[in-house]
């Protein structure tokens, strides 16, 4: 962990261990915050944390140690379970498309505004300042039934919503995060 002045803020980062001395230059790259973070390791509460795969100290990129998995302290992390949503009933949305259509419409759709009605199936709030939904509208087999959507909206587990705008192809926002599809800053209509 280390604490970051940027001259307008401080800010926590936390990164495989790496040596750093107080008052020495560092480098940060964006990482995924974390909210309300308590750390086991430090007995310690963080109001935000960014996670990042590693901090350059005096412009230099510490080398990155062997994957060791989770600390020993860090408790056991089950799959997080998949609530059951009731897809059946839902209609297209009139002069839009199903999930399926926009995976395989996806050359002729990319960076074109689209709309999209399904349910959401699992929500991610203020990530990045954005809250990050995962619609599915029925259609679709795995790998092509399931829609990320970041949006200033609120939205709950079951909610039928409409969303609309640009679906952009290929987004790869680092750090492991690569989504084939993606509808960034959407408008989002529960009904």
């Amino acid at each position: 962990y280390v604490q970051v002045d940027t001259g307008s803020e401080k800010i926590w980062a936390a990164a495989p261990k790496f040596n750093v001395k107080v008052g020495d230059p560092v480098v940060v790259p964006q990482g995924m915050a974390m909210e309300n973070y308590h750390s086991k390791t430090l007995d310690r509460d963080f109001p935000v944390v960014y996670f990042v795969d590693g901090v350059m100290v005096g412009g230099e990129q510490q080398p990155a140690p062997a994957p060791q998995g989770m600390p020993k302290d860090h408790p056991q992390v089950a799959p997080a379970a998949t609530p059951q949503v009731d897809l059946s009933g839902i209609t297209p949305v009139e002069g839009g498309q199903t999930v399926e259509q926009l995976y395989s419409q996806t050359d002729s759709l990319n960076g074109k505004k689209v709309s999209v009605r399904g349910k959401v199936v699992k929500v991610n709030e203020n990530i990045m300042g954005k809250n990050w939904l995962h619609i599915q509208d029925g259609t679709g087999a795995d790998g092509t039934n399931d829609l990320t959507v970041t949006t200033a909206a609120t939205a709950k587990v079951g909610d039928t919503v409409v969303v609309s705008g640009t679906l952009v192809a290929d987004k790869d926002f680092g750090y492991g995060y690569k989504y084939a599809l993606i509808i960034e800053d959407a408008e989002v209509k529960a009904e």
